[in-house]
């Protein structure tokens, strides 16, 4: 007896030893700054995430994940200038919420170009691609198309005008559905609407977008963001026996928001929604959400990003579990947590540098396309950045290689090599928010000699105005730039020599560069910027590396 009593001791003593060894913590946001309106698909043990890019190419970043903890950048959707480009659009137009999809073998992305083509399919056999060129879709007309497949049927379904396009109130909208021809990616038979307004009409619901299918127990759930994607985003559910309706909300709605917390409240997350369910590693439901970080008020640079929580079945509901009423920052889950091989963090507090070698990292973004006569790489100078004509007040084509800011404390660095006597070339690090917001700190010339200037766009007349400006050495070809934020403002610093930091100016407005100011629906992003200022010219700008690290307050 005392034997089987301390095997059975020793059994419960591994079984606890193996169920902590599965634990693992998840950290909010899952990828930190400016990844809005995701999406997420798990094909066997394997997860996809893509997200929206508007304007900045390539478009649509697709990550791969096990544990849908860690991601790892595997590729874009638009990642060839001849699939599309964005020249013409301002930075927050172009691409709108995209969604993925997999079925028999093929991966499908269904999207909306917004204003010049309206909504479009493309499809690749890997997730990391390439992707086709896309097939636009004239019949569905409206924003955020998702495919859903059911058996060997498929639908798209999406936000669409008010019925007869008679808005009964400002942002009424329905959500509609055609049935689908995944061979020949067309809509087949009559459109049909599901959803009217959104919950409750009487209350004039608004902007009811980012529409989803799940079905379970015989249920098709039709979930939905609702209430327009800032502080008053919500996620809400109606549910049918039949794909085609009659959809009935569920009577506790919404089952995701912010809206009703204090606004005072610790390190809060706002504006949470435009939500997709999947099913986690241990079988359970977990819910992939956008919502933003404020370091003041509605005010926040890093854009809306991506979050995770768990989703608990309530009499046959899906209901977010926040563990409380605020998205957390921390939460476990019971299961075990795969790193991906060679994959930059991101989540928590983290540092990187990015070298340029041989080829640019997935991550890095242009605006509107890419001209890959306008840089080279190599291991030992680094990447060298033909100066362009373009600016970034402009619409067009600016040499601009840029990564996301992904926390309210950061700072970046990256060093230049670059000379000039044209008081019109400059070359240097910016944060930009769009083509009007935007701070750049730069090497250029004036009357010949070498300067360092730090400016600041005018929206009011699509310059920029000149806000300091320092002699440098004649000897000084490479400088070192550097600016940190703050939460509400930004440090701008300079250097001759490698850590050896001269400050130029602090306590800049961060608030310039927020989303409530600039409006829109874009993050901020660290740009590397080179430009002749409508002149043409054969000067070139090297950087070495870009390095970033963030220090936000609530992982500490």
């Amino acid at each position: 007896m005392l034997r089987i009593l301390m095997t059975a001791f020793l059994m419960m003593g591994l079984c606890a030893e193996g169920a902590l060894a599965q634990s693992t913590t998840v950290i909010n946001p899952v990828l930190a700054g400016f990844y809005p309106d995701p999406s997420v698909l798990k094909v066997g043990p394997d997860y996809y995430l893509i997200n929206s890019t508007f304007a900045y190419f390539p478009g649509i970043p697709v990550f791969h994940s096990k544990d849908l903890k860690n991601w790892k950048q595997i590729g874009n959707v638009i990642s060839r200038p001849s699939q599309m480009n964005f020249m013409g659009h301002r930075m927050t137009r172009g691409l709108f919420a995209p969604a993925i999809a997999y079925h028999n073998g093929t991966f499908y992305v269904t999207c909306t170009l917004i204003d010049k083509g309206g909504n479009f399919v493309v499809t690749a056999k890997s997730a990391a691609g390439p992707w086709s060129d896309p097939v636009f879709l004239p019949e569905v007309r409206g924003i955020d198309p998702s495919l859903y497949f059911d058996g060997d049927k498929a639908y798209i379904i999406y936000n669409s005008d008010a019925p007869e396009n008679k808005p009964l109130y400002p942002g009424h909208r329905t959500i509609r559905m055609y049935e689908f021809d995944y061979n020949n990616l067309k809509v087949t038979g009559e459109e049909k609407t599901l959803v009217n307004g959104g919950v409750d009409l009487s209350k004039k619901p608004v902007w009811i977008e980012g529409p989803h299918f799940i079905k379970r127990n015989g249920w098709y759930y039709l979930y939905a963001a609702e209430g327009g994607t800032s502080v008053n985003h919500s996620e809400v559910v109606f549910r049918s026996k039949s794909i085609w309706g009659a959809f009935v909300p569920y009577e506790h709605n919404p089952i995701l928001t912010q809206r009703d917390l204090p606004g005072d409240r610790k390190d809060p997350v706002t504006s949470a929604g435009h939500a997709q369910f999947v099913e986690g590693p241990d079988g359970k439901t977990y819910v992939i959400f956008l919502a933003v970080r404020p370091y003041a008020g509605d005010y926040y640079n890093t854009g809306r990003e991506t979050f995770l929580a768990p989703v608990s079945w309530k009499d046959e509901w899906p209901v977010v579990d926040l563990g409380g009423t605020e998205i957390p920052y921390k939460f476990p889950v019971n299961y075990k947590e795969v790193k991906q091989k060679d994959a930059r963090p991101q989540s928590g507090n983290f540092e990187y540098a990015i070298t340029f070698e041989k080829t640019l990292d997935p991550a890095l973004l242009f605006l509107r396309t890419c001209d890959s006569s306008r840089f080279s790489l190599d291991k030992t100078i680094g990447l060298t950045l033909k100066l362009a004509p373009e600016t970034v007040m402009g619409l067009g084509h600016p040499t601009f290689i840029g990564k996301r800011q992904q926390h309210l404390f950061c700072r970046t660095e990256t060093d230049v090599s670059f000379s000039t006597k044209a008081d019109n070339e400059k070359a240097g690090l910016m944060i930009f928010q769009d083509e009007k917001h935007f701070y750049y700190l730069c090497k250029s010339a004036d009357r010949g000699k070498p300067v360092l200037q730090l400016f600041k766009s005018n929206p009011e007349v699509d310059t920029m105005d000149l806000l300091t400006q320092v002699p440098l050495p004649g000897d000084s070809e490479k400088v070192f730039f550097r600016i940190d934020s703050r939460g509400d403002h930004y440090d701008f610093y300079f250097g001759l020599k490698p850590n050896q930091w001269t400050l130029l100016k602090d306590n800049l407005d961060a608030t310039f560069l927020s989303t409530r100011v600039a409006g829109g629906f874009i993050g901020c992003v660290f740009g590397l910027y080179v430009t002749s200022s409508g002149k043409e010219t054969a000067n070139r700008a090297s950087f070495k590396e870009l390095r970033y690290r963030g220090n936000d307050p609530m992982y500490k």
